[in-house]
């Protein structure tokens, strides 16, 4: 087995670019849950330097973004289960909901450059597995 075969295989082999989105989203989380875990540097900046990002509140995100990972990873194989496909939608929801909280609503961290890149990851896949529902959900 080569090593293409081998990263062939381990993309999710459902039609369409959903079930492969979800699977980069849980790589990208991942990333960010370990630099969660080892690091501010990163978190200081998508939250626009806010004083209140410290070690407890960057590690408190860092199990939030890993269970979302989980999620995500386990339902890039799995869309056409209606619950898991359901629970994957909400992960997107809870991210806006969020991010647009901390933003608008609290006004803890002001909307800067690093935090366009999650509202755009949550807006839009809300809006494609929205529209995209009929299409992946079997069961």
């Amino acid at each position: 087995m080569s090593l293409s075969n081998l990263f062939t295989d381990f993309i999710p082999q459902t039609a369409g670019y959903l079930p492969k989105w979800q699977l980069f989203i849980a790589a990208t989380s991942l990333f960010n849950t370990i630099q969660n875990l080892v690091s501010l540097k990163l978190t200081k900046r998508l939250y626009g330097g806010s004083p209140l990002v410290n070690p407890l509140q960057a590690r408190t995100f860092a199990i939030w973004t890993l269970t979302t990972t989980i999620v995500r990873g386990y339902a890039a194989y799995n869309l056409h289960i209606r619950q898991i496909y359901d629970i994957a939608f909400l992960t997107y929801f809870l991210a806006f909901f969020h991010f647009t909280s901390e933003t608008m609503i609290f006004r803890s961290v002001r909307f800067s450059g690093p935090m366009v890149f999650p509202f755009l990851v949550s807006t839009g896949t809300l809006v494609w597995m929205f529209v995209q529902r009929d299409f992946y959900v079997t069961a």
